[in-house]
């Protein structure tokens, strides 16, 4: 029986694959004040090279997460502990934050408030633990086949630069009797339409990505698995105009204009003849996937038919003095040039001139350059879209504060970040709820983003592999996974 699986990964996901980045079983004690938790670690996970993991490993690698020297992009995503926010930006000292190995097996985590969705944020990356004695001893282990270690079913034997990764079981992880696959070896493409090929000539088990044009066929044979992702794939505008001619930046200041634009996207019809991968058309930002205190889905509001309104667009667009597009300056939409994201685009460019009479020029960027025009808030709409970090309305809501680093809208709200920030440590479920419930609301309404649809994930996975597990949040694990019959 052949126990090892072959697949083709797209470069630009690479980093939401991690394979050998075992979490620790732990046991959890609150105090009353739901500040305090308390992890106990398992005693029998150990590190690829045969080191024991500890509690020692976590407190040292969430402070280095933290360490502005280390100036990690996602460290805003620890400001839940006591004392990060302070250490990170400087004025605050490591030994402040809330984080202590008690002993070897025992982590004490103190929080600046109650966060009632602490323990779904410790299941995300950057929480995961790093050993100590590897990075101190090679700031450049991560970069190295011989000195990076993980702690999950499987270790790295091989990385070739721009062409494959290898991995094999980890004979040092705690479960490895139940890890039936002996090898792991990653292709890196960058044209999905070749991965397909080679998926579909039989040389390669599974692909990451597929190729829109051929969703609906693979997933009717079978060769294609759509699995649940919690995610909304959307539209970011610059809504204070920054960067664009004084004609632009009056229709990208304008609510109402905004409005307009949502209103006249026709969701259905790019879920059904465009990106035609089972994705849910938007009505909401929040997507749906994640409980409320109510029993229902969070996104159980309607704030917008996914049909569109045209009728309702063209009133708010004469309202904001464009009647029939008269007058509306030509607006550039930019998308990142890798995927389908060109075709998605193109409709809804076309839809803006059918149904409101404005003219919309595409542009297109290579991903890096694309994140970072963003990010410059040098673009007046472009494509964007977000998963979920961790299982809660948070982790969407949070980007839009006035000073996340995340908000590349430069959407500025006072009371949207009055809400955001008392929900945090709101611990009344419903109340909670509510708070975050008026928050989209604004967020609905001010229309910084312009939700298109839920994202679904399609894999190409061939028929005689089996129990490939994958997240609503993108990750994959091959820890149960297994060959039949070849």
């Amino acid at each position: 029986m052949k126990k090892f699986i072959s697949l083709i990964i797209l470069v630009t996901i690479l980093t939401a694959i991690f394979i050998g980045c075992g979490k620790s079983k732990k046991e959890l004690k609150k105090d009353d004040q739901v500040l305090t938790y308390t992890f106990k670690l398992r005693k029998d996970a150990k590190w690829s090279n045969g080191d024991t993991v500890t509690a020692h490993d976590y407190e040292y690698a969430w402070k280095r997460v933290l360490n502005p020297d280390t100036a990690a992009e996602y460290a805003y995503q620890m400001y839940y502990i006591k004392g990060a926010e302070a250490y990170n930006t400087g004025s605050g000292s490591a030994d402040e934050v809330g984080v202590k190995a008690v002993d070897d097996y025992t982590l004490e985590v103190q929080l600046e408030s109650p966060t009632s969705y602490f323990l779904e944020l410790t299941a995300f990356p950057c929480y995961f633990p790093v050993n100590k004695s590897v990075v101190e001893k090679d700031a450049d282990w991560a970069t190295k086949v011989d000195t990076y270690v993980s702690n999950g079913p499987f270790k790295m034997t091989e990385w070739n630069m721009k062409d494959s990764l290898v991995f094999v079981k980890n004979d040092n992880y705690y479960n490895k009797d139940k890890v039936k696959l002996d090898k792991l070896v990653m292709k890196m493409v960058t044209d999905e339409t070749s991965a397909y090929a080679t998926f579909k000539a039989g040389d390669f088990d599974m692909i990451d990505v597929v190729p829109t044009s051929e969703i609906e066929a693979g997933l009717k044979d079978g060769s294609f698995v759509k699995f649940d992702n919690l995610g909304t794939y959307f539209l970011v505008v610059n809504v204070t105009g920054e960067n664009a001619s004084d004609d632009v930046k009056k229709v990208l200041t304008d609510k109402k204009v905004r409005q307009a634009l949502n209103l006249a996207i026709d969701r259905d019809s790019i879920v059904k003849n465009v990106t035609k991968g089972g994705q849910i058309p938007a009505h909401s930002y929040i997507p749906e996937g994640i409980p409320g205190a109510d029993g229902k889905d969070f996104a159980s509001k309607e704030y917008f038919k996914s049909s569109g309104d045209v009728a309702a667009a063209k009133k708010l667009l004469e309202e904001a003095g464009y009647k029939d597009g008269e007058g509306f300056p030509t607006i550039t939409l930019l998308y990142n040039q890798e995927g389908a994201h060109g075709d998605i685009m193109q409709a809804v460019a076309d839809m803006w001139k059918k149904n409101l009479g404005i003219n919309v020029s595409l542009s297109q960027q290579e991903w890096k350059v694309f994140q970072q025009t963003r990010k410059d808030m040098k673009y007046q709409i472009a494509r964007h879209g977000w998963v979920g970090d961790y299982v809660d309305p948070m982790t969407f809501l949070d980007m839009w504060t006035s000073t996340s680093p995340l908000n590349y809208a430069g959407f500025a709200n006072e009371e949207y970040d009055n809400l955001v920030e008392t929900a945090i440590s709101e611990t009344d479920t419903a109340k909670r709820d509510e708070l975050m419930h008026k928050a989209e609301d604004i967020l609905m309404d001010e229309m910084p983003a312009l939700p298109i649809y839920y994202y679904t994930q399609v894999k190409g996975i061939q028929p005689y592999v089996k129990d490939v597990r994958v997240s609503p949040l993108g990750f994959i694990y091959f820890d149960k996974a297994y060959i039949d019959g070849k």
